[in-house]
């Protein structure tokens, strides 16, 4: 069961029953498709280990410090995104509107891509007992582009495992999310670990180990040293889930005798332990096929397919596989969809059942126009303007992750650490002791987050 705390201006909220129990929350939250498929591409795009390298910075000289406050503002408020700002200043409630819209947002392209996994999963474990028909045999490149152009089918796996992500966080939202958690993230690991030692004992696989981890400085020459910076930091403003609210939301379920700075440390840390898994896990695999391996999500459709469809035992390795992706996604799915549900039941005091069902629908309804933006929608290319010729998925992917998510943690930097004041987050992150390097965290996070996130906003716009 979980605990219930009491705070000044909401009613009593459950917490997450125990540290670990938060902990697995939290990384659940963190860990989804963006470490599975992004994390690798991006990784071997960006010149392997120094993409690497500057990933790993990027985690401790920003990620740590805007989760140290992220968990504070949460648990000091005990509440969702947009209250929470509301109830300290009504004038910066909109920055929990841009969290939500960040949330709202991407739910509405990563559900669509999860009715495509649970479709995958399902035809996968067909094959496994010989009814997939000509699945494993049709060209992997042919099969996906017919099924995700048409109108009807991919929304009904769409609605299908959003059913799923209600059930989960229907009753009580912290209880849902740890309780899945609890399951999905150390079966999530282990067949990581499978698939990753039957891809890397693959012939050929040593390039794909090549491609993740041996240095490659060509990659600052061909794209740019800003360019390789901007992949590594997006990379893990959307892993972490910076600028999203849920970083907040899992706070505000912490118990109080959590230490935040561990938490704040630890969670992002073992993030970036399941991306480095994901990539032992796809790409050695893809390079022993001489495959394409930066084909963002037709990495798994496309490429990682083929990948199943020829090895030896594929239909076992790539149901395994997918459920493994389905667990990823759905850690993070639930996290989102919670976060966004708070708006219903701190604003407008509805029951959890109610706010889940509204948040669940609000992504479902946003996935039409961008399922068929492959199909019905396939010439609407919205960014034109910024000079970018992507479909309604990667636009709204772009506007989320690069503009909004990174507004809204320069925004939380200069909430926190100019306008609100940092004292109130040191007194609650130093319940459970000192903080010894407190003063090395406020300087960061009142100036090098900034400037750092400022850069990838310009960078990102293509305005350096």
């Amino acid at each position: 069961m979980s605990k219930e705390t009491k705070n000044t201006g909401t009613a009593a909220r459950s917490t997450f029953s125990s540290s670990l129990g938060f902990f697995l929350a939290a990384v659940g939250g963190a860990v989804g498709l963006g470490n599975v498929w992004g994390f690798p591409f991006k990784l071997g795009r960006g010149g392997g280990f120094p993409f690497l390298v500057i990933y790993v910075l990027c985690v401790f000289v920003v990620g740590v410090p805007i989760c140290i406050a992220e968990y504070a503002l949460g648990r000091k408020m005990r509440s969702g995104p947009v209250s929470a700002y509301k109830r300290i200043s009504k004038k910066w409630t909109f920055l929990g509107w841009i969290n939500m819209a960040v949330c709202i947002g991407v739910m509405g392209f990563y559900c669509l891509i999860c009715g495509w996994l649970l479709k995958y999963a399902c035809m996968f474990a067909l094959s496994l007992v010989g009814l997939g028909g000509d699945f494993l045999a049709m060209d992997s490149a042919t099969y996906f582009t017919a099924f995700v152009s048409k109108p009807l089918e991919p929304l009904i796996w769409t609605y299908a495992f959003m059913v799923i992500n209600y059930l989960v966080i229907r009753k009580n939202i912290s209880q849902g999310i740890e309780k899945s958690c609890k399951v999905m993230i150390p079966v999530l690991v282990v067949i990581l670990i499978v698939v990753a030692i039957r891809g890397c004992t693959l012939p050929g696989a040593d390039a794909g180990l090549d491609y993740l981890f041996k240095p490659n400085m060509t990659a600052f020459n061909e794209i740019g040293f800003f360019a390789v910076f901007t992949l590594a930091l997006v990379q893990m403003w959307f892993s972490v889930n910076i600028g999203f609210g849920t970083n907040l939301l899992y706070g505000s379920y912490l118990p109080d005798d959590t230490n935040i700075v561990k938490s704040a440390i630890i969670v992002p840390i073992a993030d970036m332990c399941v991306a480095l898994l994901a990539g032992l896990a796809v790409m050695p695999a893809v390079f022993a096929y001489d495959l394409e391996p930066s084909t963002g999500a037709g990495l798994l459709f496309i490429t990682l397919k083929t990948v199943f469809a020829e090895m030896p035992g594929g239909s076992f390795f790539g149901l395994i596989f997918f459920i493994a992706v389905l667990f990823a996604a759905l850690s993070s799915t639930i996290g989102m969809t919670g976060a966004i549900a708070t708006v219903g039941t701190d604003e407008f005091h509805w029951d959890n059942n109610k706010s889940s069902l509204v948040s669940t629908i609000i992504p479902c309804i946003i996935a039409i126009p961008v399922s068929w933006g492959y199909g019905l929608l396939s010439g609407v290319r919205p960014l034109t303007f910024l000079g970018k010729d992507t479909d309604l998925l990667d636009s709204l992917d772009f506007l989320c992750e690069n503009v909004l998510a990174t507004t809204a943690a320069l925004l939380l930097c200069i909430f926190v650490g100019w306008v609100w004041k940092p004292k109130t987050v040191l007194e609650e992150v130093e319940k459970t002791g000192p903080f010894t390097w407190k003063n090395l965290w406020l300087f960061v996070f009142r100036f090098v987050c900034p400037i750092i996130t400022v850069i990838v906003i310009l960078s990102s716009l293509g305005l350096i």
